[in-house]
């Protein structure tokens, strides 16, 4: 059942788990969530960005939601930029909205966040936002260090935006690192000491597993997923052209002429989203959401 995202990161606070929050971008990557979420009984939040379709990806999540309505999702744009990507979104029936506007400045972030706030809590939308910057990863040693979250601006932003969770800045990046990632533990336990809204962390793939365990146990309640998931899908499908595409035909299993012995195209979507959903699984077990329905 597609929910608020705010509930479900909540009842992550309390019990002291994070949430998964993986991008998708079709209907394989759709439907892996769904099923991972289903055989490890964990909640989940879809993560779209807005290039990916708001409402292609909306009217699939509906479907998966239909087939599996025992699963506890959240469907959330991800780093919401256009006002009219963010309205189309609520329009297409998503249950949480992110505003980015963590490179404006501290009043535009407020206001516009505001605004978007107002708008969303009326049709019992979730918003996120971000304070601070979470950078690419190919430039980190540029800029790890100039978008981490001031503890100072936080209570202020909150008061006066009502957001429901709140991406903070703490080391990590989007995409690939060059070298490893540096959280500061002791600027988080700041951050969650002082604020009573769920936290996001933003740039989880390539973090370390051991440094995103840690963030979940300094008061991280989701944990945005993407490179880690995408790369181990591509991994799989590699490793079918090193097989030569040939397709393992059980003994004795019936042939005809409509038996397929290679590998198409439609078989490798399967095969990429297979090596999505295991990987999305290891990071549901370590987030220890799994068993939490």
């Amino acid at each position: 059942m597609i929910i608020p995202m705010h509930e479900l990161l909540k009842e992550a606070k309390k019990g002291k788990y994070g949430v998964a929050a993986p991008n998708v971008f079709n209907r394989e990557t759709i439907e892996a969530c769904f099923l991972a979420a289903k055989e490890l009984r964990a909640p989940i939040i879809l993560d779209v960005a807005g290039v990916h379709g708001i409402y292609e990806c909306a009217d699939i999540a509906r479907f998966y939601e239909r087939r599996y309505p025992e699963v506890p999702v959240a469907l959330n744009l991800d780093h919401g930029g256009p006002f009219e990507d963010i309205v189309n979104a609520i329009r297409a029936g998503f249950s949480s909205v992110m505003i980015d506007r963590s490179q404006s400045s501290f009043e535009d972030n407020v206001k516009e966040t505001a605004e978007i706030v107002k708008i969303a809590h009326a049709c019992g939308v979730s918003v996120e936002a971000e304070l601070g910057h979470v950078g690419q990863a190919y430039e980190y040693d540029k800029t790890r260090d100039t978008g981490l979250t001031r503890p100072e601006e936080a209570a202020d932003f909150l008061k006066q935006t009502s957001v429901d969770c709140l991406a903070v800045a703490v080391g990590t990046s989007h995409g690939v690192y060059k070298g490893g990632c540096k959280i500061d533990f002791p600027l988080l336990d700041t951050l969650a000491s002082q604020i009573e809204q769920p936290l996001v962390l933003h740039g989880g793939s390539g973090s370390g597993d051991d440094n995103l365990r840690m963030t979940i146990e300094h008061g991280i309640q989701k944990v945005n997923l993407n490179t880690d998931l995408v790369m181990s899908g591509l991994d799989r499908i590699q490793a079918c052209y090193e097989n030569n595409l040939e397709i393992k035909v059980p003994t004795g299993a019936n042939m005809d002429e409509f038996t397929t012995k290679r590998m198409n195209m439609q078989q490798l979507y399967l095969v990429g989203a297979e090596g999505y959903k295991e990987k999305l699984k290891h990071y549901m077990k370590l987030f220890k959401s799994d068993g939490k329905w």
